[in-house]
């Protein structure tokens, strides 16, 4: 009995010394427990918030990249040129799919989407959540799948651009591409203002959790074009009409208003669809040679190297040579159109049979310096800075260029050696229809921002020349129209100023025999005029612009003078005399 007292004695010790130590462990423990349960009352970490929310939400929600509306394109009489329309996400839930009717469920949903039948009954068999069934369907589809009625089916609407009048205007307006971003045209220059915020949108993966996607929210500007499209329309019309006439390969054809820069039409052929752009087989259909299609003009050109004589003095208007049929220049020999000698001839002879002799004497007396300085004042060679993607500058060689030459001065002086735009070509011979001051083109009117408005201003390029030089050249132009065409290019009722261009092709081996490209350039009523009008035919099967482009515009311009109600010469004479007058187009 002792012997067992004194054993137990060690045994008490050892828990005397251990029962501290035990006690300290269970009040740090519960300390530590203590703490963490106060610390779920404060703030978590972000990076903790961050990671538990994408845990909770991984099978209820995803992430999409939703693109508010896009603005509407307008055209000058607010007639929608690009629109948007809607296209639909299609996916499902398998998990809500009953055993029962995932064979009937994957075989409606394949008639309405065009899918593989066993592609679907697979998914429905699967575990999984949500599935895409199709990214992007049409909004008769989407009409379809929704009238299935489904429980389990997403249909997320998703913008599209659309374009309600088809080719009309088409490389004027540019295209839109499946993600939603402009190219060419306006909606290539105005991207930025056009296209609506992009913004991440969760939504549910649940279908009877309604997603309410506001397409309104963060909405792009609108823009409202000076083109018209009644006038685009017609111009279109007369072009295709010319190409197949003339079988020419190619064709542009700008109506502008001289007074503000405004572009009322400019069409070029071919064209393109730019609700189908990408089944588009060539892609320099996509751009809009009006603005970037260079040409040696030809003799369209001579008005502005008369023009430029007459303003820096260099000849009068009673000024006159004596052509013997072939001038010599820098090593070439300058002949006229028709190889003939045409004796004593006045400046307006040389506009009005067009003399390329004529012509390099002119520019030959103004110099370098002078003829190249006023080039440049007209806008030859640079940008003219129309409000659309994809212009060039056209090329002017000059003094000191690697590729200039002194027979440059006498070819450029009748569009030879020298490449322009047809926006180029027209924003220059502008300047001489507005009493010599150059407008730039455009083809914005205004932009709607919500309620505000924001007028594009008109701005000019400079004045080139004087209100005298360019009445005087004007005078020179009627002549052209009246004296030199046999009628091809009058409109009657009204006086017409013009000019013809035959330009001949260059090759790198020399100019290409036996093909042309046709031009006319001309401005009515002549004496305040409201349209300037410029046609270019590519390779016609008639050689010379007098007897291919001059009709073109005669036609267009008989048109447009009705469409656009311009009064005739004797019905503003008239309302001259009685203190009244014709003010600008107000289509």
């Amino acid at each position: 009995m002792a012997a067992n007292t004194v054993a137990s004695f060690p045994q008490q010790e050892v828990f005397r010394r251990r029962l501290p130590v035990l006690v300290v462990g269970l009040v740090v423990a519960s300390v530590v427990l203590l703490g963490r349960l106060a610390s779920f009352q404060f703030q978590l970490p972000p990076e903790v918030v961050t990671h538990l929310e994408s845990q909770r939400n991984a099978n209820y929600l995803r992430t999409l990249e939703i693109a508010g509306a896009r603005g509407y394109i307008y055209d000058r009489n607010g007639e929608p040129l690009a629109v948007n329309t809607l296209e639909y996400q299609i996916g499902i839930s398998p998990t809500l799919i009953a055993e029962s009717i995932r064979r009937s469920t994957a075989q409606e949903l394949a008639s309405a989407l065009g899918m593989n039948e066993l592609e679907i009954y697979d998914v429905l068999r699967s575990d999984r959540l949500w599935v895409l069934l199709q990214s992007r369907v049409s909004a008769e589809v989407g009409q379809r799948v929704s009238e299935l009625d489904i429980f389990g089916v997403t249909i997320n609407p998703l913008p599209r651009r659309s374009y309600p009048q088809g080719t009309l205007a088409a490389q004027v307006i540019g295209f839109v591409s499946g993600d939603l971003t402009g190219y060419y045209g306006v909606e290539g220059r105005y991207e930025g203002l056009l296209a609506g915020a992009l913004r991440e949108r969760e939504v549910s993966n649940i279908p009877f959790d309604v997603n309410q996607l506001d397409l309104e929210q963060d909405r792009g500007q609108d823009i409202v074009l000076t083109i018209d499209r009644d006038v685009q329309f017609v111009v279109e019309q007369e072009l295709q009409r010319a190409i197949s006439e003339t079988q020419s390969v190619r064709g542009t054809i700008i109506v502008m208003n001289p007074r503000n820069g405004d572009i009322l039409a400019m069409a070029s052929y071919p064209t393109f669809d730019p609700n189908a752009y990408a089944s588009v087989e060539d892609a320099s259909q996509l751009l809009n040679p009006a603005i970037s299609a260079e040409w040696e003009p030809g003799s369209i050109f001579k008005v502005l190297t008369v023009a430029s004589a007459l303003e820096r003095g260099t000849i009068t208007p009673q000024w006159s040579y004596n052509d013997q049929g072939i001038l010599e220049v820098g090593g070439i020999q300058v002949q006229n159109w028709d190889r003939a000698a045409h004796g004593v001839v006045d400046v307006t002879q040389v506009l009005v049979q067009s003399l390329n002799i004529g012509a390099s004497e002119i520019s030959t007396r103004m110099g370098a310096n002078d003829f190249y300085s006023m080039m440049d004042l007209f806008g030859v060679g640079r940008l003219s800075g129309i409000d659309m993607e994809g212009e060039v500058d056209g090329t002017l060689n000059v003094p000191g260029d690697p590729d200039w030459s002194e027979a440059n001065l006498a070819t450029n002086s009748f569009g030879q050696g020298v490449a322009v735009t047809p926006i180029q070509m027209l924003t220059a011979v502008s300047a001489i229809a507005n009493g010599g001051l150059m407008m730039q083109p455009h083809v914005v009117d205004h932009i709607v921002d919500g309620d505000r408005i924001i007028p594009s201003q008109p701005s000019a390029l400079g004045r080139p020349i004087s209100a005298q030089t360019a009445a005087v050249v004007t005078d020179m132009m009627i002549a052209v129209v009246r004296d030199g065409l046999d009628g091809a290019a009058s409109v009657d009722g009204y006086t017409v100023a013009g000019k013809t261009g035959t330009a001949q092709i260059p090759t790198p081996i020399g100019y290409e025999p036996g093909v042309s490209i046709a031009s006319f350039v001309g401005f009515l009523p002549a004496d305040d005029p409201q349209l300037i009008i410029l046609v270019k035919l590519d390779e016609p099967v008639e050689f010379y612009g007098s007897r291919v482009a001059a009709p073109v515009f005669q036609r267009v311009a008989e048109r447009l003078v009705i469409l656009l109600e311009i009064p005739t010469d004797d019905i503003r004479r008239a309302l001259a005399e009685q203190g009244g007058a014709v003010g600008y187009i107000q289509r």
